[in-house]
């Protein structure tokens, strides 16, 4: 037990248990008591059966604690000593509410760590072999949210739609012909998305597809949150289509 009890936020990964990083599991090990969000994997708590754990899920319009409570049981148990793991999807610095539960703790004297983890965006798109920056094609990546606090569509889309970049957003699927329209007034119909749900899981789903079907080819293939959209080129200039022409010049040659 500790003096003045401890925090520490660990990025869960993309889903798959098996992309934690090591430093992430040892926490997990060494936890009193756990929160876990919605988009971290269940199976990384069988680890330690001797700790609390908490489910403090949010999904849009579904939150099974609001913010400020979850901000009281972290500080409620870590005040007792413990060692508090929170443990969220993905990497905690993005979309996470990291830095809200990192300054409620330090108000109260508790020490804090994070660890972070592998972020969906870049997983998901490793995994699918999207290089999501590549030489001479686009020198940046754009990560924003779909809507704002206030549940009005980011005006980050509207900047993010006029770059070269290859853009990732992050909870759009409830703004998804908001930001279909918004991408169209500067990018051509034929212009190409990714969206996958539940990336690295058993029941992912994806589909590529581009902006001016977008809507249509979501709603015909049921997607749905939790999902991320990945616009631009980078989308069809894979890895594994690159390998492919390379090895049917190698069969021709």
């Amino acid at each position: 037990m500790l003096d003045k009890g401890l925090l520490t936020l660990v990025g869960a990964g993309p889903g798959d248990p098996e992309l934690i990083t090591l430093k992430g599991l040892k926490a997990i090990d060494a936890a009193d008591v756990i929160l876990y969000d919605a988009l971290a994997n269940k199976e990384l708590l069988s680890s330690n059966k001797k700790a609390l754990t908490y489910y403090v899920g949010k999904r849009k319009g579904k939150h099974s604690h609001s913010q400020t409570e979850i901000n009281h049981l972290i500080v409620s148990n870590a005040r007792k000593g413990k060692h508090v793991v929170r443990l969220k999807g993905g990497d905690v610095s993005v979309f996470a509410r990291a830095a809200e539960e990192l300054e409620y703790a330090t108000l109260f004297g508790i020490e804090t760590k994070v660890i972070p983890g592998i972020s969906s965006y870049s997983g998901i798109a490793a995994q699918h072999q999207i290089p999501l920056t590549r030489r001479c094609e686009n020198e940046s990546i754009w990560i924003t949210t779909g809507y704002t606090c206030e549940g009005e569509i980011s005006n980050d889309i509207q900047y993010a739609a006029q770059s070269s970049a290859t853009v990732v957003i992050f909870m759009g699927m409830s703004k998804l012909a908001s930001i279909q329209k918004e991408f169209l007034q500067y990018k051509p119909f034929d212009y190409p998305v990714a969206v996958v749900q539940n990336g690295t899981l058993p029941n992912e789903k994806q589909l590529v597809t581009n902006l001016g079907k977008l809507s249509e080819d979501v709603k015909k293939n049921n997607l749905e949150n939790p999902a991320i959209l990945i616009v631009g080129h980078a989308v069809t200039s894979t890895v594994s289509k690159l390998l492919s022409t390379i090895n049917e010049s190698e069969i021709t040659a």
